[in-house]
């Protein structure tokens, strides 16, 4: 009789509508809902709400003082035919999150796997040294002292007391040193929550797969490393993506604390400038939501990217 009503219950679901069953679900686990509730009203309030205003006022044109005008897609339109900075911004933010992006999820990836090789206490120890520029709150201050323009800066005093110049370079006014010396400072500050994702998922795999590994013909770590650790941690790697394809995206502060706003020659303005110059300078909301909608749209489309190569891992 048990055995029937197993092999019914296929078909009495399949009778209901989704709707019903999800309903019945949600009645049956109310207890796990109620607990998420707070984060999903304060998710979809302040994360899910501002995109759709977002998107529909791109479609609009909205000063903050009058009440917004639908225009359509003139914003667009002018954003890709009229708007030269906008497209020299696409092509800044794709080359930066093109070197970053992938770079630090790599270096993120490899530095937690050596770390997590290392003692306890050393282990510690060495998590806080590399996680530490990612929570400072004026890292680029460091990055300022060290390539300052004048002769007391002191990559400056060292080459010139080597006679590799005679005059002071300045390093954050040249558009020939900007990108890369941004690109560096980017990686620096990259080992952050993406990092210590990564040194959880190693701490998560269980001990005993590697065993089994090694009876079935594994013979090096770096085998161990795709075939058992990466599979394994997959949630992980995910996570560390989205993280590293946000920051690639939307590093935008730091360079403004480096080289200024605007950057000179553009040579570094990225979407997020762009966005940060017709939102909170000129006010021209509309136009800013175009920018954001689109920005929005990269992102996601690199995330689902990025997730369909991962699923690749290990298999």
């Amino acid at each position: 009789m048990e055995q029937k009503t197993i092999s019914e219950q296929p078909v009495l679901r399949r009778d209901k509508s989704k709707l019903q069953w999800t309903w019945i679900e949600m009645k049956k686990h109310k207890v796990a809902y109620l607990m998420i509730a707070p984060f999903f009203l304060l998710f979809f309030t302040f994360t899910v709400v501002p995109v759709l205003l977002s998107v529909v006022l791109s479609f609009t044109t909205f000063n903050m003082l009058e009440f917004p005008d639908f225009i359509w897609f003139d914003n667009y339109i002018r954003l890709f035919l009229d708007d030269d900075i906008f497209l020299l911004s696409i092509k800044n933010t794709f080359i930066f999150a093109c070197i970053t992006g992938p770079v630090s999820y790599l270096l993120s990836l490899f530095i937690a796997w050596f770390i997590n090789e290392l003692k306890p206490k050393l282990r510690a120890f060495v998590t806080l040294i590399f996680y530490a520029p990612s929570i400072a709150g004026n890292v680029y201050l460091i990055w300022t002292l060290l390539f300052s323009g004048d002769q007391y800066g002191l990559v400056n005093s060292w080459l010139m007391q080597l006679g590799f110049i005679n005059s002071p370079i300045l390093w954050f006014q040249d558009t020939d040193y900007i990108f890369p010396l941004v690109i560096v400072v980017a990686l620096w500050t990259s080992l952050g929550t993406s990092f210590l994702t990564f040194i959880a998922g190693f701490q998560v795999v269980d001990k005993s797969l590697y065993e089994a590994g090694a009876v079935d013909g594994i013979k090096h770590r770096f085998q161990e490393l795709w075939y058992i650790t990466l599979p394994t941690m997959k949630p992980q790697l995910m996570l560390g993506a989205i993280l590293a394809i946000t920051n690639s995206f939307g590093f935008g502060a730091v360079i403004t604390a480096l080289v200024g706003f605007p950057s000179p020659d553009y040579c570094v303005h990225t979407i997020m400038h762009h966005l940060q110059d017709y939102g909170g300078s000129r006010f021209e909301m509309g136009y800013a939501s175009a920018i954001a909608t689109i920005l929005f749209m990269m992102m996601v489309g690199a995330n689902a990217l990025v997730t369909k190569m991962l699923r690749k891992v290990g298999t």
